[in-house]
């Protein structure tokens, strides 16, 4: 997805837009960039993100050495058009000092583990890993895994009136766990279920 790409101001910073990296399941800031005109022209044919090196005074392409590089998802210009938005998939550390993000591991959103469990349940479906607890949810099929969720969420409820905020927290983490599991068994992901809880909360429009 490109937005507003066409009509990119580079002269404004003398011929350099701003490039912030963003990681496009969990929101999470990767590294901040400069691409000029033929970096961001690279970086749309290769889909792979690419800078002007203002060091090295070249096209660089992010892990072109290292081979971590970042799989682009979508491109957004800001409302100035002087700003690029990247989000992207990154193929390992971004940073050189080998951290997740350049502004260190604590950079993660709170609620960014989630995205992550949901792609990590979703490639234990795709792969059925022998000895994994995740296999062997899918293969005993919906209704098993159904169970679960329903038995989860009785021990949830439980915890709420009856116990302290770690057991509360624990079993509640459980349950999430296996709903994740079971709408993954439906092929459908925490994505779907958040878009779902978005379009309830969406604002109406005067008509």
């Amino acid at each position: 997805m490109n937005e507003g790409l066409e009509g990119l101001d580079f002269g404004k910073g003398g011929g350099l837009v701003p490039a912030i990296v963003q990681h496009w399941l969990t929101g999470e800031v990767l590294m901040l960039g400069y691409m000029d005109a033929e970096a961001l022209a690279a970086t749309r044919a290769s889909g792979l993100v690419s800078f002007h090196s203002r060091s090295k005074g070249r096209l660089w392409t992010k892990g072109e050495s290292s081979g971590n590089v970042l799989h682009v998802r979508a491109l957004r210009a800001d409302c100035d058009a002087d700003t690029l938005l990247v989000l992207a998939e990154p193929a390992g550390p971004t940073c050189h000092r080998g951290t997740r993000s350049c502004f260190g591991d604590g950079a993660q959103p709170p609620l960014a583990f989630l995205a992550e469990l949901d792609a990590l349940v979703a490639q234990r479906a795709a792969e059925r890993p022998a000895g994994s607890y995740t296999t062997r949810l899918l293969e005993g099929g919906v209704r098993r895994i159904a169970q679960k969720v329903g038995e989860e969420g009785v021990e949830t409820a439980l915890a709420a009136v009856a116990q302290d905020d770690e057991a509360l927290l624990g079993e509640a983490a459980d349950l999430v766990f296996h709903l994740a599991v079971l709408l993954r068994a439906r092929g459908l992901g925490l994505a779907d279920l958040a878009q779902v809880l978005a379009g309830r909360h969406a604002p109406v429009q005067a008509g």
